[in-house]
């Protein structure tokens, strides 16, 4: 894709991955040093359709080299694109947010220190969205990468290796186990509290909304909330023949560790049954051997499609602010 007036083209960078003769992801570079912001608007409105297609074919496109950073200036690239917004306040996220605008809120803020492992985004809940905006306000200093890998290559090679793995992920589904505090805990990547992810106050409130959404659960005498997910979906199949390993089975699995919970009772097969820890770590080395390390630079933008793509968070030193927003809210019909 060129675009005269912008001057946008496709580069490449150091491992960049290559499926069936597309890159992953795809990057687009606005050469035009003298771009202003409403020329980049105007240059996502008018391409947003073929921008769209190549996110679902690629993945994942990084826009870089436009004149955007800020929260506003992001506010208004992600309006171009005229997809339905879907509040940060409205999903069943673990995560402490911050938000700059309706549409723009800051990306998961735990300690620079934790790893946040590869997941797809809220596809731990019963409502989840279809695609993801990020943007690099502040670079780290070093590290801070947001890994990004292709949940439709590693299912297929979960079909490979782990054949009854992935028949029981796909026919069983998953359970999901969280204890939520009863005050924000920023301290955690998963610190969020029961008021603020059911938009409740009172305890009552609360298990009206988990009814709603089909949870079971129990409240501790800290005033804290065990809540426990109905079944949900481990794949998705995305278009005819082609499935998704859709879940945050390794980021639960791995990281879901803080004073109130402990990852091997976070996550479960549909049924009730433990999963095989060395089978879900095997597949966890997997999925990092086809991870592609997105190289953040101040003012980059990432459009990444949360069905067919997992992200993360790697380590990092120094500050930094990478604002996030998502679009399209999906939702989980109830497994029986």
């Amino acid at each position: 894709m060129t675009d005269q007036r912008l001057n946008v083209s496709p580069v490449s960078v150091p491992s960049q991955q290559s499926y069936d003769g597309e890159v992953f992801p795809l990057i687009l570079k606005c050469e035009s040093e003298l771009a202003t912001l409403d020329e980049a608007v105007a240059w996502a409105k008018e391409n947003r359709e073929d921008l769209l297609r190549q996110c679902q074919t690629h993945g994942a496109i990084l826009f870089r080299g436009f004149p955007l950073g800020e929260p506003s200036e992001f506010d208004q690239f992600i309006a171009a694109f005229e997809i339905e917004n879907f509040p940060y306040e409205v999903s069943l996220s673990n995560a402490v947010r911050t938000n700059f605008t309706p549409r723009v809120f800051s990306a998961n803020e735990a300690p620079s220190t934790v790893t946040i492992y590869l997941h797809h985004e809220m596809a731990q809940t019963p409502i989840f969205p279809s695609k993801l905006f990020f943007c690099c306000w502040q670079a780290a200093d070093e590290g801070g990468a947001t890994p990004l890998c292709r949940s439709d290559i590693l299912f297929e090679q979960m079909q490979e290796r782990f054949p009854q793995f992935a028949f029981d992920c796909e026919t069983k589904g998953l359970k999901y186990t969280n204890v939520m505090p009863a005050a924000n805990d920023a301290s955690s990547g998963m610190g969020r509290s029961w008021q603020s992810t059911f938009r409740v106050e009172t305890q009552e409130q609360a298990q009206a909304r988990m009814a709603e959404y089909g949870y079971t659960w129990g409240w501790q005498e800290d005033g804290s909330l065990r809540a426990t997910t109905p079944v949900l979906p481990a794949v998705r199949e995305v278009s005819p023949g082609r499935k998704v390993f859709f879940n945050q089975l390794i980021a639960a699995f791995c990281g879901w560790k803080d004073s109130r919970n402990d990852p091997s009772k976070s996550i479960t097969f549909g049924d009730g049954q433990p999963l095989d820890r060395d089978t879900v770590m095997e597949v966890a080395k997997m999925a990092e051997q086809l991870t592609f390390d997105l190289p953040w630079q101040n003012g980059d933008i990432a459009l990444v499609d949360n069905f067919l793509v997992m992200h993360g968070r790697r380590t990092f030193q120094g500050p930094r602010k990478i604002l996030a927003s998502l679009l399209e809210m999906g939702q989980h019909a109830h497994a029986t």
